[in-house]
């Protein structure tokens, strides 16, 4: 399937969820790598779980019409409860002083649902995998 090459062409939904998915993506790093316990790495940090929710749940709102869905939910959106979860796992462990779990919770949520998430989409045959694959690269 060939989709428009814009990203006017996409839902307000899908805009939503993108906004906060790059957010997110750019947010993550500043704040795993800021000094630890420092102000900037606890603003950062709320800043990035702030829209690491806004990304998981407005994942939710987003249907799938591929072969591999249930309901409008594909195997995806399994991410936004993984990524749900890591971010409470990593509050939890905070509250317990638990700096170790607390940082792994954290490192494995941006990886998992950041990266693996992002590398997902841009899969030829997803809607951003087309936009980049086809239409920005010409090469599928």
């Amino acid at each position: 399937m060939v989709h428009a090459a814009s990203l006017a062409s996409l839902s307000p939904t899908v805009l939503v969820h993108l906004g906060f998915a790059s957010a997110a993506l750019l947010l993550g790093p500043v704040a795993l790598w800021a000094r630890k316990g420092s102000r900037s790495h606890r603003r950062f940090g709320y800043a990035w779980v702030t829209v690491m929710v806004g990304t998981a749940v407005s994942a939710f709102f987003l249907r799938s019409t591929g072969t591999f869905q249930l309901f409008g939910f594909s195997p995806i959106h399994v991410l936004g409860v993984v990524a749900l979860a890591g971010l409470v796992g990593a509050i939890l462990a905070i509250a317990r002083r638990n700096v170790h779990a607390h940082r792994k919770f954290m490192q494995r949520t941006y990886l998992g649902a950041c990266l693996g998430a992002g590398l997902f989409t841009l899969l030829p045959g997803r809607y951003l995998g087309d936009l980049l694959w086809h239409h920005a690269l010409g090469l599928v």
